[in-house]
């Protein structure tokens, strides 16, 4: 078991990261493992793989809190009224049709919120993740206006969540919906969101020691899944979930 370190560790070029198990599980340090490095494909993806996700640009910091939030697959939970939502089609529904700006809605001020994470070189850096295959998003239309998304990475079956948001009421928890029941028709493992919200509570999300998630982890990402963008499955299995509720 490695030792619990009162300050992080400072990366240079070279591609490493400390086991995250050195970070320390409270205080506002909570899982802060690393200071430094860069934001390129392969680092992020080691990251990742790691269970450590970058959260500041100037510098970068690594995190890998404890406990960890995810969204059990099998437990989603669909609340009745965003289930008529659903079924109501209030919004059309896509798959990395338009990554770049479900990456900028999510860094729009909003209520609670006046500035974000996510810089520009985080939106350079996990484009050029989508653009190789690694990031992927889901967005909602009401007519040719994205009214909200999610996106986040994929690593075997790992998909690790990263940011949502909405410009019409509900569109980011059905985008989340969506993306839940894709997962889990695709046979992903393990649905990573990093942080619990009340939104996500909402919808059955709930924390498990980081301990458990590293576990969990390495056996996700070394599994064969593939991310299908096929956004007419995706519209039938949320109308099913919806109809469950």
């Amino acid at each position: 078991m490695p030792t619990l370190t009162s300050a992080p560790a400072i990366l240079t070029s070279r591609l490493w990261f400390p086991d995250p198990r050195s970070a320390p599980g409270h205080g506002r340090r909570n899982g802060l493992v690393a200071v430094g490095g860069d934001l390129s494909v392969p680092r992020l993806l080691l990251a990742y793989r790691s269970g450590i996700f970058p959260w500041t640009n100037a510098p970068v910091t690594w995190w890998s809190p404890d406990p960890r939030a995810i969204l059990e697959l099998d437990r989603l939970h669909v609340p009745a009224s965003l289930a008529r939502v659903v079924r109501k089609e209030v919004f059309r529904i896509t798959i990395d049709r338009a990554f770049r700006e479900v990456m900028e809605g999510c860094a729009e001020p909003a209520p609670g919120r006046e500035d974000t994470w996510i810089a520009p070189a985080f939106l350079d850096a996990y484009t050029a993740l989508h653009r190789q295959g690694h990031a992927h998003s889901v967005e909602c239309w009401q007519s040719e206006r994205l009214v909200g998304g999610i996106y986040g990475v994929s690593i075997g079956g790992l998909f690790a969540g990263e940011s949502m948001f909405h410009r019409a009421d509900n569109a980011s928890k059905v985008a989340l919906c969506h993306l839940a029941c894709h997962l889990r028709d695709c046979g992903f493992a393990l649905f990573d969101i990093q942080m619990l919200t009340p939104v996500t509570q909402q919808l059955g999300a709930t924390t498990i020691p980081r301990e458990d998630y590293l576990r969990r982890l390495g056996a996700a990402v070394e599994m064969q899944r593939v991310f299908s963008t096929d956004s007419v499955r995706l519209a039938q299995l949320i109308k099913q979930e919806g109809k469950k509720s």
